[in-house]
């Protein structure tokens, strides 16, 4: 490790007061979402998927410090929405705390920045040191709540090519988790909401790799940061959503990159590791209702196997009269436009429209 990299790491020792959120919090001046860990003096860590910092302030001066945080030096991205207008991406560049100018055109005395993290935890985390901004205090309304877990779907991965193209950067360049389907659909429905996703992840075994070297959603979940990193600080489950939607398999199902080994998909491991993953989450949010999903991107006699799955795990709790029965949601099959055969922007929106009304009316029951 080079000398930088570790008076980075003895900095964030210092600093980090190994508090963490999950939920929509305010301390008057910053309201936080998704999964961030906060530090101290108003400092955040911006870890999951379009999880963000936002606060409102007063005058046409307003700058922020970015970091890209992760345990090798990379850039990453966040995306910005002022006044409620969404302006654009920033890439964070690879090195020491950066200071951003944002653009303040409006002749309203008062403003809202919201800055959302546009990758996913497995793309590095970014830091959130604070505004030059005349802050004033900001406050929220209490929404209904939803928590999507999932894949490189559910992460808006592989979406976006209008800055570097498909065949050209790196994966995170693609990504643009403010479009999402999940955060996309919310907006649209006025909720608030969680993004638990890992590109390549599965319910018993990921894209290529057969649970042997990587992490499955049932092991990185109850971390933080979505790993099986023990040093990393415990998953909270603050945030107590309404609804719990699960859109895993499409990893599982898969065949890898065709050079790895790859075992035929079983059924029976898939059904028991998502009937012990649905468990787990009962016991966090014993009020919730669960919605379990197939994939657009799972289609024939795959498909097939793969609703019959989904249909065995919600008769596992036919007899739970405990908490409220667990719905399946039904994508439309999609051939996706996007890079490495993932759903584009246009795709996302697709999937958001589908699912919203599902979604709406069940929030509306509750």
């Amino acid at each position: 490790m080079f000398p930088k990299k570790i008076a980075l790491l003895i900095l964030f020792l210092l600093i980090s007061v190994i508090s963490t959120s999950q939920t929509l919090n305010s301390n008057k001046t910053f309201l936080y979402q998704g999964r961030i860990e906060k530090l101290q003096n108003d400092n955040v860590i911006l870890i999951g998927t379009a999880s963000s910092v936002s606060f409102n302030f007063t005058g046409k001066e307003c700058s922020i410090s970015l970091q890209s945080v992760d345990a090798y030096e990379h850039h990453n991205y966040v995306q910005l929405v002022l006044d409620g207008k969404y302006i654009g991406k920033i890439r964070i560049e690879k090195g020491a705390v950066q200071v951003f100018p944002i653009k303040v055109t409006s002749s309203k005395k008062e403003h809202r920045l919201e800055i959302y993290k546009n990758t996913e935890a497995q793309s590095g985390n970014i830091l959130f040191a604070g505004t030059t901004s005349k802050l004033i205090p900001i406050s929220f309304k209490k929404k209904k709540k939803i928590e999507f877990i999932g894949d490189s779907i559910t992460c808006g991965a592989a979406s976006d090519p209008s800055d570097v193209p498909c065949d050209k950067g790196e994966y995170m360049d693609h990504h643009n988790g403010y479009y999402a389907y999940g955060p996309t659909l919310s907006r649209e429905i006025d909720a608030d909401y969680l993004m638990s996703c890992v590109s390549g992840i599965g319910m018993y075994r990921n894209w290529n790799d057969e649970n042997k070297d990587e992490a499955i959603m049932p092991d990185a979940y109850p971390n933080l940061y979505l790993t099986k990193d023990a040093s990393k600080p415990k998953y909270d489950f603050a945030f107590q959503p309404d609804i719990i939607s699960i859109a895993l398999g499409t990893n599982d199902f898969s065949g890898g990159d065709g050079k790895k080994e790859r075992l035929p998909f079983n059924p029976e491991k898939y059904i028991s590791n998502y009937i012990n993953f649905i468990k787990m989450l009962y016991e966090h949010n014993p009020k919730v209702q669960i919605v379990i999903t197939n994939s657009p991107m799972v289609g024939g006699e795959r498909g097939v196997v793969f609703e019959d799955c989904l249909n065995k795990v919600k008769n596992a709790f036919a007899n739970d009269k405990a908490h409220k029965p667990i719905q399946i949601f039904k994508f439309k099959p999609m051939t996706p436009s996007g890079c490495s055969g993932h759903p584009d922007l246009a795709e996302h929106k697709v999937l958001a429209n589908e699912y919203a009304p599902f979604l709406k009316k069940l929030l509306n029951e509750k």
